[in-house]
């Protein structure tokens, strides 16, 4: 059951037990908030060429030159767009659905903002609804003990040695938004990602990523303390 076929589906799972470990825990900084949108009047449907090339062409962020993404080498389906909204769920409210791989922020008047996104591979997938507690543009990577156990090569980015610097080369990106459960971190994040040929697939440890262009977008959308639900 996907979110573009059927919301009847009001049960959400609980989150996985705890101790369930992400690979994209990074520092905790303060929240800041950002302002709903007003009722949406663009007209719903696929991004133009020209939009396109606006969307995914290079931006200059925080310092840093990203690239342009060759967004003709990406499925159209998984390019930002406004759509219909069938979540049901109240404005504001971020969806992800994770079989179909699109997260949704649900808009006033009915819309929703629809991005693609690569998702946690067989085992290291979370699911439930939760609270967006947490925000940080170009945060660091502080792989957890665990991960660094499983991957050696990854100690000198290891919680105890500081983390990797943001920049392009950070797997978190330009943005992390950070989900928790009943006031508890779950150590699942939503985050940019410079593999923009990983959007569609189930490759990483956990997290929700999106392309860079996509997530400073949605970082945007995102207001503070947001619902947050993820399918499975």
């Amino acid at each position: 059951m996907t979110i573009e076929h059927s919301f009847s589906r009001r049960g959400f799972l609980g989150v996985l037990a705890a101790g369930t470990l992400a690979g994209c825990t990074t520092t905790m900084p303060g929240g800041r908030s950002a302002p709903m949108p007003a009722r949406i009047t663009r007209p719903i449907g696929p991004p133009s060429d020209a939009e396109l090339q606006v969307m995914y062409g290079p931006v200059v962020d925080g310092g840093y030159q990203i690239p342009a993404i060759p967004y003709q080498q990406i499925d159209p389906k998984f390019y930002r767009q406004r759509v219909a909204d069938r979540t049901g769920e109240a404005p504001g409210t971020v969806v992800v659905d994770t079989p179909s791989r699109f997260l949704y922020v649900v808009e006033p008047g009915g819309t929703a903002m629809r991005y693609g996104v690569g998702i946690g591979r067989e085992g290291f997938a979370w699911q439930g609804d939760g609270v967006i507690h947490w925000r940080q543009p170009w945060p660091r990577w502080k792989p957890p003990n665990e991960m660094v156990a499983r991957q050696p090569s990854l100690a000198k980015y290891s919680i105890a040695n500081g983390g990797m610097e943001p920049g392009l080369k950070n797997p978190l990106g330009a943005r992390a938004l950070y989900i928790f459960q009943n006031g508890q971190d779950t150590l699942y994040r939503l985050h940019g990602n410079p593999e923009w040929q990983s959007i569609g697939k189930a490759v990483s440890s956990g997290c929700v990523r999106l392309m860079n262009q996509d997530v400073i977008d949605l970082y945007q959308r995102v207001p503070a303390k947001a619902k947050i639900v993820v399918w499975q």
